[in-house]
Order: structure tokens, then sequence, then C-alpha cells
């Protein structure tokens, strides 16, 4: 059922003692705000929401932890209007009519309402679909928070009625901020530099996670002189990293990796598939990118790289993690340094969009099979040379393409690695046939 907020309300139960950390410092204005400054300094977006009261429907779009909830809690204050929430894990068409219906009545009496709708990648197709006549009708302002990318969890229709404002996981400088803060406000004891920085490091850049750790780091060692590392790791155990599986950070740190390979930088190839194992990516899919990089990016300029990526996805399922995990770097570290070349992968698309746009082309009769006589009678075969019995093992100026498919040369080798001398062996070919036919 959609509720209304009491964010604003000085006796709220949320600004209780009991409540946790993370809600008791829930900013209530604008000014307390840490991060995010590309949209809330001087002439930015959402600042500029906030100065004028005029607040358009938007998405805003961030990893946990950076403040969706608080800025949309914030707008809707900022401008006096009546704020609706919906979590989208539980609410449903019956909650967004619901909602309408509260908008209508405040409109009615004159208010403005903003309908906020957390985790709006959740809701289907058809709940997404509810909003849009009221959104284009005006009839209220639309917030929804993701933490998925809006280009493929929300739909087109609705998505071009809103703006969508990116939000930035906080950096270091915000997150020590909010620890002193904290400190304050529990008057806890003091923190170790090293604690401190091991903090900062597992919040990663989620506000909430951070004072969650720290509210749960305060009350474990009530009374100690001070903070340090030893407190930090019998408080927090191990230390986990926002791995965002399946989501945008887990694919843009896989696409690093690949661009990493295809930079020839080792180091940062090692990094980034360290990132990913840590992160909890399967090594056997890791040991499948490798694969098909050796393919895409190296192909024959080393066809080794290809043979050491399966073996080290060999290596793995025999060892399994943590021992296998070292084949993977292996590869890795191979395939960084090797020379590269995508003339397979070029020409092998080249090929695959002729195939596809063209007319399926009789295979020319000297190429047919011919196991009967029968066909044989019928041409099959007729005027093929064999390739072996010819001068250096090669059929100078026969032609292997469809009748009236003009020569192409699909595979161009690079001048790296082994495609050079393949490129070289190309060479001589392409002149025997120019010898053999001066019309090729």
């Amino acid at each position: 059922m959609p509720t209304q907020d009491a964010l604003f309300d000085d006796d709220a139960p949320a600004r209780a003692a009991a409540a946790p950390l993370a809600e008791r410092l829930r900013p209530r204005h604008l000014d307390e705000v840490v991060g995010q400054r590309h949209l809330l300094d001087a002439g930015r977006p959402l600042r500029v929401a906030f100065e004028t009261g005029r607040l358009p429907s938007m998405i805003l779009w961030g990893p946990p932890g950076v403040g969706k909830t608080t800025l949309a809690r914030l707008l809707a204050g900022a401008t006096g209007a009546h704020f609706i929430v919906l979590s989208a894990v539980l609410a449903g068409v019956k909650d967004i009519r619901e909602a309408v219906e509260q908008a209508a009545v405040q409109r009615r009496a004159g208010h403005a309402t903003v309908v906020f709708v957390d985790e709006v990648h959740r809701f289907n197709k058809a709940q997404q679909d509810a909003f849009l006549p009221h959104v284009e009708a005006g009839l209220f302002s639309f917030i929804g928070a993701t933490t998925e990318n809006p280009s493929f969890e929300v739909n087109s229709a609705l998505l071009s009625r809103a703006t969508v404002h990116v939000l930035k996981p906080l950096d270091e400088a915000d997150l020590a901020a909010l620890v002193r803060r904290a400190s304050a406000l529990l008057a806890a004891p003091p923190l170790t530099a090293g604690a401190h920085e091991r903090l900062v490091a597992h919040a990663d850049g989620d506000a909430r996670r951070l004072l969650n750790a720290y509210e749960n780091l305060v009350a474990a060692h009530a009374g100690a002189a001070e903070l340090d590392e030893a407190r930090l790791e019998t408080t927090l155990g191990e230390l986990l990293r926002r791995g965002d599986k399946g989501g945008d950070v887990y694919y843009d740190t896989i696409s690093a990796l690949h661009k990493s390979v295809r930079g020839s930088d080792a180091d940062a190839s090692l990094y980034w598939l360290a990132r990913l194992l840590d992160a909890g990516m399967d090594p056997r899919y890791a040991a499948r990118r490798l694969i098909r990089m050796a393919c895409e990016d190296i192909g024959l300029a080393d066809p080794r790289a290809l043979r050491l990526a399966l073996d080290a996805a060999e290596v793995y399922e025999r060892l399994g993690s943590p021992e296998g995990e070292l084949a993977l770097a292996e590869a890795v570290t191979y395939l960084a340094v090797a020379p590269k070349s995508n003339a397979v992968y070029k020409a092998w698309n080249a090929v695959r969009e002729l195939v596809k746009t063209d007319g399926t082309r009789p295979v020319p009769m000297h190429l047919r099979n011919a196991p009967t006589k029968l066909m044989r009678g019928l041409g099959h075969g007729a005027g093929y040379r064999y390739a072996h019995d010819e001068a250096q093992g090669y059929a100078a100026g026969e032609r292997y393409l469809p009748e009236g498919l003009p020569a192409r040369h699909f595979y161009e080798p690079v001048a790296r690695g082994l495609e050079g001398r393949i490129g070289e062996r190309l060479a001589e070919l392409r002149a025997l046939d120019a010898a053999a036919d001066p019309a090729r």
C-alpha cells in the first residue's frame, strides 16, 4: 500500500534513537547531502529543481547507498509536494491505482504530488505502463530509483517522459565525512588510520554499508580506547566488494578486462581479472572469456594463445579454486602481451554478412561432389584441379567462389606475429594467380 513519507515530521519514528544509524544520519536538508556534486552544485539539474520548486519526472540511477531515496524525499520537501512512496518489490497495480487516487485528491486541494517508486526496475511492463497517462497529464511528478540500467529495465515510453540522472558511488572524502558525522553522533572512540582506511574500503562507495558497519563496530567494542584494525576485522569478517553480478558494474568490469587484454596491458588485465573473481565471477566463465579474446583479438598473430587459453580452462577444471586461478592469471598475462590481430574476426563477420544478404548461389560444377556415375555424367567435378598434383601444391588461377561472385579478400592478415608470415605467403599465392589468370 502506498505510504506518505514522514521525513519532514520532527517527531517521526524514524528519527528515534532506536533507528539504524544510517536512518538517523539521513540528510534533512540539501546542504547535508554528501556526494553527487555533479547534480547538486550551483546550476546543476537537481539544485535548479530545489531552487525553482519545479520538479520534472525523473529516474535516479545509481548503485546502492548513494542517496537516491534521500534526494527524492528532499526534492518533494523543497517543493512542498505530497510524497507517496511505493516499493516495486511489494506494490502492484492496485497500489498504483491508490496512489493515483491520492494524487487526484491532492490536486483538487491545490497541492502537488510526488510519487516515488523504489526499485522501479522490478515493476513489469504493465505496472510501468500504469503510470504513463498520469505522468503525461501532469497529475504527479514521478521519481523512480533503480540500481539497474534504465535503458534495459524501464519501458521506453516511461523513459521518454522522465529525465535520467546518474548517481555515483561516494568517494573516499565523502565517506570520511560520514564517518566524522557518525562518530560525533555516537560519541565513539577514535578510529586508527588503518581501521579508517579499511572501513572506507569495505564500504566501497556505499554510505549505508559504511554506516551499518561502523555502528556494528562501535556497539561491539563499547568502552574501547580506540577502534583499530583488529577490532574491525573481528566485526566485519571477510572484506566483500560490490560485485553487482549480472548488473552494469559486473559487465563494465568484464569489458575493462577485455579491453585491457586488447590494449596489451598485462598489469591492468591481471587487476580486472582479480576484481571479477573477487566479485564472485565463476572462474569457468572467466576462462570462456579468455578463449573468446584469444580468437577475437589475437587470432593467427599467435595461434598459441588459443591453446594456452584452452589449457588454462582445463587446468582450472582439474584444480578448482584457488590453485586453478593461477592458470587463468598465466593465460591472461600471455594474451595481453601476445601480438594482436582481429583479421580473422573481421573476415568471419564480413563473410557472414555476405552470406546473409546474398542469394543462394549454386556450387560451381567443378567443385561439386561426384560419388556416382550419374553425377559424374551430369558434369559434377568436371575440370577440378587436384592441388597436390600441381606445382608447389597450388592450382594457380583456380576459382573456388560461386560463379558471378566477384573475388574478394575477406581475410587480410596484419603484419604482426605469425600473421606477418601468413601475409607474405598469401602475397606469393596471389602473384601466382595473377600470372596464371591475368583477368583476376
